[in-house]
């Protein structure tokens, strides 16, 4: 057994190497046919490459796209959402999944520059190596062809002289031993001329026989150089060309692997970060986020009051108290039904009047008005008792609450200090807007100094630059960040007001709800004193105190004034005298007297019609042209119509 290894190890090294020179001498057509399906080979290979790295290119390609299609986009609500760890992780995902991206674009770059171009530059070399090597195979075997025909040729010759040398010396030879002959034919036949052309021919035939000898040597010669020194030192090159052929495959295949080798620890790397952004979600942590998001600050409603409709039926029954309670019913069955009437009309209720106002007498008298135009009769109830019965549930005024807020909303009424957003939102909001401030501020001041330090290397060295041209950029920042400072200082104060009230009214709710625990108050009334103490105002802005805003006025005890008290009243911005008197017969409008002062609350939109209140329960529209206006200074300039 160990003499047959032995044998086969010793047949492998022999086959190992074995050369084409002394194996394949009389294969000269094949090997060219063989060395040009190598070349051909590398270059399919080379194409595969190329392929692969436009795969990989695009590929690339595609995951860059995919990320960046779901990158959030810059001042959009998609950067809101990525304050949740979840929508972070995903972002975090999407960064690795771009460096993924790249890992692919320099396993594609790797090949370009390390085997396609290699190989194409290689491709180019063998041909010509190649075309060398044959070339001089063919002219060898051209230089053998060439020394066989010579051999040849005089072969033929010394073949055709000696035929004919012994067909000479045969003729002179029959001649010469014929008896039948007369004299004159063998004196003829025996001339010297006869004698001399058979020698001539065998001379010939000499000379050929030692041409011919003479290019049997060479051709031999020749041939044993051939065979045995130039086509195996041919053949021998062509070996080596095609060994080395064979090697820059094998290299360029383990390159090819390599490449994706090297990048194998930044893949990895950037799937340990998925993994990682994955592990980062914190369930919790994004449920709390919600809290601080939609937070608004207030306290839950309290409890309904119970309403008592059995009073009618203990009165006594007469015909003035059916009525009165029928009455009574169709106010309440129409107010029950307010949430279900249309926005637009709801709206126009409380809009100014359609009609346009009438114009002002021609003398402010009493007497002159009676035959001036007249506003038109409408047969419908009086805005105050529409909203009365409106308000009849403190359920239909916190939804007229939320239909205003969601128009003020919808309209962009926004204002800039959000006070149309809840407290603890509209904190959130002046803090983030002061943060902003703050981040431009300083941004700000770096480039004051930047140019502060230009104009100091300018005024060392004057070739470098004028030091008076850094003066207008100078001025212009330090004016926006005087500008952006007083911003600053705006939110500030308004921070500061939001959390002084949120304090307040935590600490007041803290108390409240102590005295009533003591004095055993229900419910109700508590959760009654918060909705009062963060009551929203008609613009749609939130408020903590009422009276901190308006100009309190003595109310009267009505129905409505009681189910209102938790709606703030529009803030006085004026007052106005009456200048003529007016009747107010339209719906929305109300009567004065010539001479009355009344509280203006607001001021006339185009339509001629201005906002006034007589008192806490009395407040409509009357015309513009019939008062004299005078505006507070801290809510708008002095204006007077005349």
């Amino acid at each position: 057994m160990h003499s047959n290894r032995g044998l086969a190890r010793r047949n492998c090294l022999e086959t190992m190497n074995c050369s084409w020179g002394t194996e394949l001498w009389d294969q000269f057509d094949n090997l060219e046919k063989y060395t040009q399906w190598g070349i051909e080979f590398v270059e399919r290979y080379t194409k595969f490459v190329k392929e692969r790295s436009e795969i990989e290119l695009s590929y690339a390609k595609q995951i860059r796209n995919l990320s960046k299609k779901y990158q959030p986009k810059k001042n959009s609500r998609e950067e809101e959402e990525y304050k949740y760890t979840s929508c972070r992780a995903f972002l975090m995902t999407l960064n690795e999944l771009n460096d993924y991206a790249g890992q692919h674009e320099v396993i594609a770059e790797s090949l370009s520059s390390q085997i396609i171009s290699e190989l194409t530059r290689y491709i180019q070399e063998l041909k010509a190596e190649r075309k060398a090597h044959f070339h001089d195979g063919r002219r060898a075997q051209q230089h053998i062809e060439n020394s066989w025909k010579q051999l040849e040729s005089s072969k033929r010759r010394f073949e055709r002289d000696c035929k004919e040398a012994d067909r000479a010396q045969h003729y002179f030879d029959k001649m010469d031993a014929d008896i039948n002959v007369t004299k004159a034919d063998v004196e003829k036949r025996c001339s010297l001329k006869a004698k001399q052309q058979a020698q001539m021919r065998h001379q010939i035939a000499d000379d050929s026989k030692n041409e011919y000898l003479s290019y049997l040597q060479k051709f031999n010669k020749d041939q044993h150089e051939h065979y045995y020194t130039l086509i195996p030192h041919i053949f021998q090159r062509i070996q080596e060309m095609e060994e080395r052929r064979i090697e820059r495959i094998g290299e360029s295949m383990r390159c090819y692997s390599e490449v994706e080798r090297k990048v194998l620890p930044i893949v990895s790397k950037c799937l340990d970060g998925m993994t990682k952004a994955a592990e980062s979600v914190e369930p919790k942590m994004d449920t709390k986020q919600v809290v601080e998001t939609f937070k608004s600050g207030f306290e839950p409603p309290g409890d309904v009051d119970f309403e008592d409709y059995s009073v009618s039926m203990k009165r006594a029954v007469s015909e003035s108290s059916f009525l009165n309670a029928r009455g009574e019913s169709r106010r309440r069955s129409r107010s029950k039904l307010w949430p279900l009437i249309k926005r637009n009309k709801l709206m126009s209720l409380l809009a100014s009047p359609r009609q346009p106002p009438p114009p002002p007498p021609t003398s402010p008298s009493p007497e002159g008005l009676a035959n001036g135009p007249q506003s038109p009769q409408q047969p419908k109830e009086p805005l105050s008792q529409r909203l009365n019965d409106f308000m009849s549930s403190k359920h239909k005024m916190q939804c007229l609450r939320s239909l205003k807020r969601g128009l003020s909303l919808k309209l962009g009424t926004g204002q800039e200090d959000y006070s149309h957003l809840p407290p603890e939102q509209r904190r959130k909001k002046l803090q983030a807007k002061l943060n902003d401030v703050s981040k431009d501020i300083q941004k700000e001041m770096d480039q004051r100094d930047a140019l502060t330090k230009m104009k100091e290397v300018y005024i060392k060295n004057p070739h470098m630059g004028d030091p008076n041209s850094v003066d207008p950029r100078l001025e212009e920042v330090q004016q926006s960040i005087e500008k952006l400072q007083l911003e600053a200082h705006k939110y500030e104060g308004w921070l500061t007001d939001v959390e002084r009230k949120l304090l307040e009214k935590g600490s007041t709710q803290r108390r409240q709800s102590a005295h009533f625990d003591s004095q055993g108050n229900t419910p109700n009334s508590c959760a009654q004193n918060r909705e009062r103490s963060s009551a929203r105002s008609p613009d749609g802005s939130y408020t903590e105190d009422p009276s901190t805003e308006t100009v309190q006025f003595k109310s009267r005890s009505t129905e409505f004034d009681d189910e209102f008290d938790d709606e703030d009243p529009l803030p006085t911005i004026g007052t106005c005298k009456a200048l003529y008197p007016f009747e107010g017969q339209n719906e929305g409008t109300i009567p004065m007297a010539e001479g009355e002062m009344l509280y203006v609350i607001e001021e006339d939109k185009g339509d001629g019609w201005t906002r006034v209140r007589r008192n806490e329960d009395e407040e409509g529209y009357v015309p513009t042209s019939y008062i004299k206006l005078c505006f507070d200074a801290n809510s708008k300039g002095a204006m007077t119509y005349i």
